[in-house]
């Protein structure tokens, strides 16, 4: 942050008690805030981006991040990644957010360096919550190895957190989005639901324990799962977050030029998340992912709830791995001494009349 930016902050009166709820302050939360990926595509359409020989990852696949090579043996990823708040406790949010934008690094093979703030904060708000949000997202920087070199704020009636982050990785060891091939096993590494549980969360109906462990798998980082998959034949990765599982999936399907078969009953799903679904308690995110997948996907005896679940707008969710067919049992028993069982959910297969089929 700059000195000026500084000197707004200190002058905010402190006149909101501690116990606002920072989800209140929000009309969306977390990566289901994102603009819907079919407006967002025409916004993007004919924009001049130019041209580098060292841009080795730039916007046409929709990828996590931007790689830049810097020589043979380095190539810089950058990402940004910031959202309104998902939780209400202020160190929480700063968690969450941060653990969100380093898993763009930890998705493209790399390894994060150097991460800044990036903070929007209503007037009149206690500038002891901005501190809190700022310290919990320092403490993911620093658990993953990175530094917080500093930041940017301004004003703003709803708070917003996030991070710019920059990374390295070797140019030959890049993990792109867009590279699956046929044969390959698809490997998720959380389980799903935690856009619906959130939702749950903000509406007071919630239990305890769920949002305990919704909070558990958003502050993860996917550093353990980036490690292991080094160790294997990754030929394409994404995070899964604000597109939903389906929607990153079929980004990846149509910039691998395949078609991507997924087997419902073996993706992982949150506990809580039929019964919330169920409720009726799905984000707007869900509807327009599920807009924006529209022909290119066949579901074959899903039921409703679960339907809700694959296209719902995960935060901080986990990598989706196209491995290599013969090493997807030992990749999933690897990754399964982490925080979380990673489990095969579907396959890759030569191109067919849609990108996606779930049955």
């Amino acid at each position: 942050m700059n000195k000026h930016e500084e000197n707004w902050l200190e002058d905010i009166p402190l006149t909101v008690p501690e116990c606002v709820r920072l989800t209140e302050l929000a009309d969306s939360c977390g990566c289901a805030a994102k603009l819907e990926p079919r407006l967002l595509a025409g916004v993007l359409e004919g924009i001049c981006r130019g041209e580098d020989e060292n841009l080795l990852v730039g916007a046409e696949t929709s990828d996590d991040g931007a790689i830049y090579r810097i020589n043979d043996q380095v190539a810089m990823i950058q990402t940004l990644d910031f959202f309104p708040p998902m939780v209400d406790d202020p160190w929480d949010f700063g968690r969450v957010a941060a653990a969100n934008a380093l898993s763009d690094i930890y998705a493209m093979g790399g390894e994060p360096k150097v991460a800044l703030n990036i903070a929007a904060f209503p007037s009149g708000l206690d500038t002891g919550i901005l501190k809190k949000i700022l310290e919990g997202g320092a403490s993911k920087v620093l658990e993953a190895g990175a530094v917080m070199a500093g930041g940017h704020t301004i004003r703003d009636k709803t708070p917003k957190y996030g991070l710019s982050v920059s990374g390295f990785v070797h140019p030959d060891r890049i993990w792109k989005n867009c590279s699956a091939r046929p044969g390959d096993a698809l490997v998720l590494t959380k389980p799903l639901g935690v856009g619906v549980i959130n939702t749950a969360v903000k509406a007071r109906l919630a239990s305890s324990e769920a949002a305990d462990e919704v909070l558990r798998v958003m502050t993860t980082l996917n550093r353990f799962a980036r490690d292991v998959g080094t160790e294997f034949s990754v030929h394409a990765c994404t995070d899964v977050t604000g597109f939903g599982l389906l929607g990153h999936a079929l980004e990846m399907a149509i910039g691998s030029r395949v078609s991507i078969r997924l087997a419902a009953s073996q993706i992982p799903v949150l506990p809580w998340a039929r019964e919330y679904a169920s409720m009726g308690l799905v984000p707007v995110g869900a509807y327009r992912n599920r807009e924006f997948v529209g022909t290119k996907i066949r579901l074959h005896q899903v039921e409703e709830w679960l339907q809700d679940v694959l296209f719902d707008p995960q935060t901080s969710g986990g990598l989706l791995f196209s491995v290599a067919g013969e090493e997807a049992e030992e990749f999933c028993r690897r990754l399964s001494e982490g925080e979380f069982p990673a489990v095969r959910i579907g396959q890759v297969e030569e191109k067919q009349d849609v990108s996606l089929l779930v049955e």
